[in-house]
């Protein structure tokens, strides 16, 4: 549903014509002619608009404002877990761990538990980098001197980028010119 503002004249199937006289976050409070005053989500399909107030102001930040900042700072600070999808040819794969003494027994690990230990740590080396960057007490200098070795560490991580079905989702190391 559209964001409706105080003043707006609507119609609910249960409680007749009524005007929106609060705007919260969540919901409106209607007054209605046949049910007094009620409150309604703004995710209700039930309301029509019989007329815009279209001079009051917006009182409040709609939910999709507060959604899209909400993601901007859990994403900022690594809090959202991306899905990323392992290649498909791994999908219940095995990977072997054969020690070379023959007396030793080998150890299988499944490809999906391997590789989310991988993009743990990818998720953690971009905290990290966020961390760094957004550092008060580090300089300029050192920020960057720190950003080498992460970019480095990507760059070692680069092998295991066979195992993700999705380029946008590799390691990538230094660039060479």
């Amino acid at each position: 549903m559209e964001d409706l503002t105080v003043g707006t004249r609507v119609e609910h199937p249960r409680y007749g014509e009524g005007i929106i006289s609060k705007d919260n976050l969540t919901a409106y409070e209607i007054f209605f002619e046949r049910g007094g005053k009620i409150e309604i989500t703004k995710r209700n399909t039930d309301l029509k608009v019989l007329q815009a107030n279209e001079a009051a102001p917006k009182s409040t930040l709609s939910i999709k404002e507060i959604e899209k900042v909400m993601s901007y700072v859990l994403d900022k600070y690594g809090a959202l877990n991306e899905v990323v999808p392992l290649g498909e040819k791994w999908h219940g794969g095995m990977m072997k761990l054969q020690p070379a003494n023959p007396d030793l027994q080998a150890k299988e690990i499944p490809i999906e538990t391997f590789f989310h230990k991988i993009v743990m740590l990818r998720d953690r080396l971009r905290v990290l980098e966020q961390n760094i960057n957004s550092s008060k007490s580090l300089t300029d200098e050192e920020k960057v001197d720190i950003q080498q070795y992460i970019t480095r560490a990507y760059g070692s991580l680069t092998t295991f980028n066979v195992l993700f079905a999705d380029k946008e989702h590799y390691f990538v190391g230094a660039k060479t010119k």
